[in-house]
């Protein structure tokens, strides 16, 4: 049995998952090239207001979280489709994250009916079988957000990371829906080498529980 038959059949859905810089995106598509999966990527830049966001957060908050939200369960609506066919899924995103970022930006009111139109969409969400947080220290995203060069990033403020940082921190701290793996993403960045790919692909298959670590030793 190869390698890439044994990684789709022991985790047919994989969600990758982790703060803005973390490289989620990078890395999903690095594993898509290697197994044969369908890739759903976030599309961030299909967002008319997140420009305008990082440049007015008061004011563009609530337009952007809710196109954000609408976008994610129209995806996670065809990732059903696709489930139904059998297909193995690797995402760099899942539902259940949109609250961190609107309760990070939202003020009491607009979260109020941000939470109402989250709970009236009924978006039958296929749980991951396997959920992988790359936990990133702040010095690190703030490289990386500088390095990809997105025009409308460089408002990103260091204050607004390490408040996102913090956020998905506390969410995975207690998330236990489905399996998970922590990477520990700070000796090492998985999405730049291709053998720290091959111990993490490594360590994929070597998951048993429903919370485990990664923390490689890279010299």
């Amino acid at each position: 049995m190869s390698a890439k038959k044994s990684i789709t059949e022991k985790f047919p859905y994989i969600v990758i998952e982790g703060p803005i810089g973390s490289g989620k995106t990078t890395l999903a598509r690095k594993l898509s090239e290697r197994f044969p999966v369908n890739l759903l990527l976030e599309k961030a830049e299909a967002n008319p207001f997140l420009a305008r966001f990082y440049q007015d957060p008061e004011r563009y908050a609530l337009p952007t979280q809710l196109f954000f939200l609408y976008q994610r369960g129209n995806q996670i609506r065809d990732l059903n489709q696709h489930d139904i066919f059998g297909d193995a899924t690797i995402a760099d995103f899942f539902l259940e994250k949109d609250p961190i970022f609107a309760r990070l930006t939202l003020n009491d009111e607009e979260f109020s009916l941000y939470r109402q139109i989250y709970q009236s969409m009924h978006v039958h969400v296929t749980k991951p079988d396997l959920v992988i947080y790359l936990q990133t220290p702040v010095e690190a995203l703030i490289d990386r957000v500088e390095q990809r060069n997105i025009s409308y990033e460089q408002e990103i403020s260091r204050e607004y990371l390490t408040r996102l940082s913090e956020a998905y921190s506390e969410f995975f701290h207690v998330y236990d829906t489905s399996p998970l793996l922590i990477v520990n993403n700070e000796k090492i960045d998985i999405t730049t080498s291709e053998e720290a790919l091959d111990l993490l692909v490594e360590r994929i298959m070597q998951v048993q529980s429903r919370r485990e670590f990664f923390n490689p030793n890279w010299d």
